[in-house]
């Protein structure tokens, strides 16, 4: 457990890395948990990713745990490196299953009907990658958690 959540409680880098990449899940698990920011809330959610994306109970029950209440251990650095790679778990899972083939760009005008490219999941993994490495960093509850 020690190694989990080690950590140098002086590291700003990480402290960046973590905030920027929960803030940026947030709002979407909370569309998919609550129904906030226009979402769909719990049930919405879990009957598209069931029935329209046919993916298992289970697995779509992960999706929103995971976008939900991994950006929050992100955000206050709690049990960083698990939730790092949950998100990078779930992402390479939307990448290969819904938006692998449509290119690089966002294409936010949905050109010839493609959705999101690959360039916001680069961002992503970017920094889930780094939450990896260094862990929670500065202001960290793993840090916290680490000196005792």
């Amino acid at each position: 457990m020690n190694k989990i959540i080690t950590t140098n409680s002086k590291n700003w880098p990480a402290l960046i890395a973590r905030v920027a990449l929960g803030i940026t899940i947030f709002p979407h698990g909370a569309q998919k948990l609550l129904g906030w920011f226009g979402g769909y809330g719990f049930s919405g959610t879990m009957g598209y990713l069931t029935t329209q994306v046919h993916l298992p109970y289970v697995i779509a029950l992960l999706v929103i745990l995971i976008e939900f209440f991994g950006s929050l251990f992100l955000i206050f650095g709690f049990l960083t490196r698990v939730a790092a790679v949950g998100i990078i778990g779930q992402f390479i899972g939307v990448v290969l299953v819904a938006q692998g083939g449509n290119g690089f760009f966002m294409n936010w005008n949905q050109v010839a009907g493609k959705s999101e490219g690959l360039e916001y999941f680069i961002l992503l993994f970017g920094l889930a990658i780094i939450s990896l490495i260094l862990g929670g960093g500065k202001a960290s509850i793993d840090a916290a958690l680490a000196k005792k």
